[in-house]
Order: C-alpha cells, then sequence, then structure tokens
C-alpha cells in the first residue's frame, strides 16, 4: 500500500451552509482566477502546490464554460509537488497546450484588476503556508473581487490565502465566517516533515482571526459553503468545492462521472454510515472503478488518530473493506493491531495466522503475535 497523500479528488459529502449565496451585485465577468504558490522547487527543497488540486478544479471549471487564468505571487513559471501524471485529470490537464503555456507564464498577482474576474480559486499545498499568506497585492485583490460581488474559494492549505484579507471596512474577511481547511488532526498525520516550519497552523491561525471552525475526519471530504466564501478541508474536496464556486456563479454542474477516487471516498463515508452490506457489494462488483487503495489508506490513517473504542472499530472496518483486495502486509498488520488495540485477541490472531503463513519473514506480525499471546 503506497501510504501517499497525493491523489486528491472527492464527492460532496459534507457541505455546511452557512450565509445564503449574496450574488445580487455578482460580476459579469466569467473567469475565474486560480491562484498557486510559487515556492516550489524542481530539486525539492521547497514545497509546490498540489496538482491534483488545480487540475480537478480547472477541468470542472472549463466544462462548465468558465474562463480560466492562473497566478502567482511573483508569477512566471510554478513548480507542484509530486503527482501522478497517468491520474485522467492530471493526464487531461497535461494534454492542454493553453493550460501548459499559462503554468510556464504565470500571472503576478499585483498586475491583475478584480473587474477582470468572477471569482478566485486558491489552489492548496504545502508552500501556500509560506508565499501566500504574505502575498499583500492578493491580499487586496481578493478583497476587491468579494466586495464587488465576487466569489473566493479555496482548499487544503489554500485557505491560508485568506488569514489576513480585511475587507473595506477594514474587518477581517473570516472573522465570524464558517470555513474550513487542512486540520491540525491531518497536520500530525501528513505534514511532519514542513508543518514546524509554518509561521502557523491553518487550523489555529483561523480559530485565533474569530473564524468558525468545521472538519470531518481526516482524509473525507468536507466543504464550507458560507455566502460567497467557499472552502474545503483537503485534496479530496477539491472537485466538491468547485462545483460549489460553479452554483455560486449561478450555474448547475453539468453531470459528470465521478473519478475512482471520488467514488472510494464516497464508499468510505457511506461504511462510516452504517451501509456495510451495500458498500461491500459495490465494490466487489466494480472495483476497476474505485480507487480501492485509497481506501485502505483512509483506514489505516484513521486508525493511526484513533482515540476511542468506536474510532478504532470504524478504522478496522474501513481497512477490512479493502483487504480482500490488497496485496499489502501492513495494512493486515494494522488490522491485527486495531483488534489488539480493541482487546479483542482471537481476531487479532485470526488476521496474524494467515498473515504469517502468506508472508512468513514480515517480522512484525511475528512479534505483534507474540505481544498477544504473551498476555495469556
Amino acid at each position: 500500500m503506497t501510504m501517499r497523500f497525493g491523489v486528491f479528488s472527492s464527492l460532496l459529502l459534507w457541505v455546511a451552509i452557512a450565509h445564503p449565496a449574496q450574488a445580487a451585485s455578482a460580476p459579469t465577468t466569467d473567469t475565474v482566477l486560480i491562484v498557486v504558490s510559487g515556492e516550489g522547487r524542481d530539486d525539492g527543497s521547497r514545497p509546490g502546490y498540489e496538482f491534483d488540486e488545480l487540475s480537478q478544479a480547472w477541468l470542472i471549471f472549463r466544462d462548465n464554460g468558465l474562463e480560466v487564468e492562473i497566478a502567482s505571487p511573483r508569477g512566471g513559471a510554478v513548480v507542484a509537488d509530486r503527482y501522478d501524471p497517468e491520474a485522467p485529470y492530471n493526464a487531461r490537464l497535461l494534454a492542454d497546450a493553453a493550460a501548459m503555456t499559462a503554468l510556464q507564464a504565470t500571472r503576478a498577482t499585483g498586475e491583475l484588476s478584480a473587474a477582470d474576474y468572477a471569482a478566485i480559486y486558491v489552489v492548496g499545498g504545502k508552500g501556500a503556508m509560506f508565499d501566500l499568506p504574505v502575498d499583500t497585492a492578493l491580499q487586496s485583490l481578493m478583497a476587491d473581487v468579494y466586495e464587488q460581488g465576487g466569489v473566493l474559494a479555496a482548499v487544503c492549505h489554500g485557505p491560508a490565502a485568506l488569514a489576513e484579507v480585511r475587507r473595506h471596512d477594514g474587518s477581517l474577511l473570516v472573522a465570524g465566517r464558517t470555513v474550513t481547511g487542512f486540520t491540525n488532526e491531518e497536520e500530525a498525520l501528513f505534514g511532519k516533515k514542513w508543518a514546524a516550519t509554518f509561521p502557523w497552523l491553518l487550523e489555529d491561525a483561523m480559530r485565533e482571526r474569530g473564524a468558525h471552525w468545521r472538519e470531518v475526519p481526516p482524509v473525507l471530504s468536507g466543504i464550507v459553503v458560507d455566502g460567497r466564501l467557499i472552502t474545503g478541508q483537503n485534496p479530496y474536496s477539491t472537485p466538491a468545492l468547485a462545483e460549489a464556486l460553479v452554483r455560486a456563479t449561478g450555474r448547475t454542474p453539468v453531470v459528470r462521472a465521478p473519478w475512482r477516487e471520488e467514488r472510494a471516498v464516497a464508499l468510505v463515508q457511506r461504511l462510516l454510515d452504517g451501509e456495510d452490506d451495500t458498500v461491500a457489494t459495490e465494490l466487489a462488483s466494480d472495483r476497476e472503478n474505485i480507487h480501492v487503495d485509497l481506501i485502505g489508506m483512509i483506514g489505516y490513517y484513521h486508525l493511526q488518530a484513533a482515540e476511542s473504542p468506536t474510532a478504532i472499530e470504524s478504522a478496522v472496518a474501513v481497512m477490512a473493506l479493502a483487504a480482500p483486495y490488497m496485496d499489502e502486509p501492513r495494512l493486515h498488520l494494522a488490522i491485527a493491531e486495531g483488534w489488539w488495540r480493541l482487546e479483542d485477541a482471537t481476531r487479532a490472531r485470526d488476521v496474524l495466522h494467515p498473515m504469517l503463513v502468506r508472508w512468513p519473514d514480515f517480522a512484525q506480525a511475528g512479534e505483534l503475535l507474540q505481544r498477544i499471546d504473551g498476555t495469556r
């Protein structure tokens, strides 16, 4: 199992609607400005933006008749963090010559006029924590777009760009508003390399600025629609957020086939909501069109974050959903560990014994079995 937080899409699984649409004075332009971090370096010495969050949103905007431009704080070429070029959304964008040209020559935020944009969408990625919050030109641009009736949207670490945006009356835009973004819990799971170097954690900054914070369990899809301010919790929230932006411009999103990752996240949510039998049947009958490894990864990380017996049991159920289709000993070991944490030694052994037949050299499985047997 690839324990990587990098294939990013979702269904609209959770939405908090805090205020009405507030679009009476919306601009007449049909252009969305996508903002990305310019921090990324090819050698990996600095993190950049998330390509999946760019490609998924770009495609949804274009497929719904919106024009798209792209900007970064300094302008020019920008570098993404590692991504899968064969994922269908990424492959489609990589084949778009105009999009690739735009990424090699992004517009500088200081050169733009709010009157040209109906909405601004801020892509996340760890780089967004460094250059976007201190981009005063971007802050002014976002305030102007919002005050003229436009939409502001940001996903994952992208809401960091909203932290210092002030309305024309001098008040912080996020004060008193309901928002989401990459959570402290998700940082603890996935941000170990860079989080210590951030100026602040996103959740902390939003709370300190008077925002009402909302979140869902890690790696699930969650967006908040607070009038013309739309935020998404993590990369898996990108499609839902992009379609919410489309709706905020007065359009009805076109019907599309969900990506494999979206279907995986949706199945996990349904499992957590109690649809055990239907979820397992759907996965068994159509697993080629569902990202099974992602299901296993979600369960694995939910177990790492779990503190209560209920949370542990839910994480085990998610992992068990994927386990029949994943040739990954670490996943099966995690299931056994979950049962052991639930003080169910019998079920833990029932997982470990066939593991040791299948993977006899997997020492961690033998060590866990010895610990269990030693407590008899």
